[in-house]
């Protein structure tokens, strides 16, 4: 049975808002906190794209680590597109925010609808951003998930399951910014979280930890996969 995670935060960082110049300089500041971590054959960085690709590109860079890109979508709510109540992972397996789900009253047919719209959409991701490229075997290995930030947390959850299903020796989630709520939601499921901007308070959004933000799109993400 797994312990609760170790926690590592900025402490300076704490409740603070704009923190990072952009999600490049929030890598950087990630990839010190993991030096442990570098130049280790038994490490792999996973970037959940999009946001977090920019963030894993310069985390695996300095750590001379390889990066390859987990495909995990929120499944999003049809009239508010920035919010989910749920995430799929790329193997296809679902974890829903039952909470939510039960306080918006949704039926399982819309579920099912909304979830089949996301496999579609990780469908065309994976093959845009893999191809043919095989995903690789973390047997044994330490997983570190790198994304620009946790909102819910249910994203990284689901692909943190996704990957314990493959048998790593150990996962480590890495991201910039989270509240409170989605670090206690991660922490049962994982060895390590490295957070540098740990907020508590009912009102959160990954961008306000950003002086500059903006969303990425594919061909964003492909520039930078590019670069690899």
């Amino acid at each position: 049975m797994r312990h609760m995670a170790e926690i590592v935060d900025e402490p300076s960082f704490r409740n603070r808002l704009h923190v990072f110049n952009d999600r490049f300089h929030a890598g950087e500041l990630l990839a010190e906190k993991l030096v442990e971590y570098k130049e280790r054959e038994d490490a792999h960085v996973l970037a959940i794209p999009a946001g977090g690709v920019q963030v894993a590109f310069v985390v695996a860079k300095r750590l001379k680590l390889p990066l390859d890109v987990a495909v995990t979508r929120k499944i999003h709510i049809p009239w508010n597109k920035e919010a989910g109540f749920g995430a799929v992972s790329w193997d296809g397996a679902i974890i829903l925010n039952k909470p939510l789900v039960a306080a918006l009253g949704l039926t399982a047919e819309y579920i099912d609808r909304c979830v089949a719209d996301e496999r579609e959409a990780i469908r065309r991701r994976l093959e845009k951003f893999r191809g043919d490229k095989p995903f690789p075997d973390l047997q044994d290995k330490i997983a570190i998930i790198v994304d620009d930030g946790l909102a819910s947390g249910f994203s990284m959850l689901a692909s943190v399951k996704a990957i314990e299903r493959i048998g790593p020796r150990g996962i480590v989630v890495s991201v910039p910014t989270a509240p409170v709520r989605a670090i206690d939601l991660i922490t049962p499921h994982v060895d390590k979280v490295v957070c540098l901007n740990i907020r508590s308070g009912p009102v959160f959004a990954v961008a306000d930890a950003y002086k500059v933000w903006y969303d990425l799109d594919e061909e964003d993400v492909m520039d930078i996969l590019g670069q690899i």
